[in-house]
């Protein structure tokens, strides 16, 4: 029988929450049903936070390679411990004038690939400890800079010593570093007095849900507004398949199908059930990467 709650859910995470804690109050309203979310939000931010529900907690690793899209502030001449406003202030700086030409002329510095050097205050572990514990110990460690990508970034507005800020970018990117990076290059220092995650790739345009919605809906599956679980590869090709086929996949069996060229798969049965993920190689190879227990209505 298929799962009624394999689905995805976009929460419009509020500020105040870790993205555990949102994940955990989700899990409490549909009544203990399993469920993982896609890419961590600080507290402090608000906004998409996919979340993988029933069998589609097996594609979760999938989401969390895309691109996410933020609108941020940087309050500019003070740093915090942290990069946001909940850090103690631990610098301050004059703000120079400042014109819209003049940030458009820094923020095309910063796009573009780069390497960014994770936050002290991250959920990184070193030796199985997060970061921000040794942090708020007064510890400092070295931390291995990452490749990134910004692939867009725009000035919204600038007033006083503000500025409003949207970014397209790579997973991995630390939007509280690259306010401080800014700031710096606009010759002064900064941190974050808000952040709210737009959307993440490829949900650009779904609509997202409140805490509240979901409560008031109640612990069943068809009142929620559950994108199927397919929304999250719909990237992948689609690849049918024959019943003969199919059952082959749940005796895990690799298939071959000397037609297929090298690539990741979306898998539906003669139905047009969703089945899972599965990869080819070169030589018409076809084996599971994701299987879900039974296939998936769409």
């Amino acid at each position: 029988m298929s799962d009624p709650w394999a689905g995805l859910l976009l929460l419009d995470k509020p500020v105040g929450l870790s993205s555990n804690a949102a994940l955990q109050r989700v899990r409490r309203l549909a009544g203990g049903v399993k469920a993982g979310h896609c890419g961590s939000l600080d507290p402090l931010a608000s906004g998409m936070l996919p979340i993988c529900l029933g069998e589609a907690t097996r594609l979760a690793g999938e989401l969390l390679a895309a691109r996410k899209a933020y609108r941020f502030g940087i309050q500019l001449g003070e740093r915090s411990a942290t990069g946001d406003a909940e850090g103690e202030i631990v610098e301050r700086l004059a703000v120079p004038p400042l014109s819209g030409a003049a940030i458009a002329a820094v923020l095309a510095r910063f796009r573009g690939a780069q390497s960014q050097l994770p936050p002290m205050y991250s959920a990184l572990k070193r030796d199985g400890a997060p970061l921000y514990r040794l942090a708020r110990a007064g510890l400092q460690v070295e931390r291995a800079a990452r490749a990134i990508s910004i692939d867009e970034l725009e000035l919204l507005a600038l007033q006083a010593e503000r500025i409003e800020l949207r970014v397209l970018c790579s997973k991995g990117t630390y939007v509280r570093v690259l306010a401080e990076d800014i700031a710096r290059a606009l010759g002064t220092c900064g941190r974050l007095y808000s952040l709210r995650r737009d959307y993440v790739e490829p949900f650009a345009d779904a609509p997202m849900c409140s805490l509240e919605q979901l409560a008031a809906s109640g612990p069943h599956a068809q009142a929620w507004p559950l994108l199927r679980a397919d929304r999250a590869v719909a990237h992948l090709p689609a690849l049918p398949l024959e019943a003969a086929a199919v059952a082959a996949l749940y005796q895990g069996r690799v298939i071959a199908l000397p037609h297929l060229h090298t690539a990741v798969w979306r898998l539906y049965d003669p139905e047009g059930r969703f089945l899972g993920l599965g990869s080819s190689d070169g030589a018409g190879q076809l084996r599971v990467r994701r299987l879900f227990s039974s296939p998936l209505s769409v």
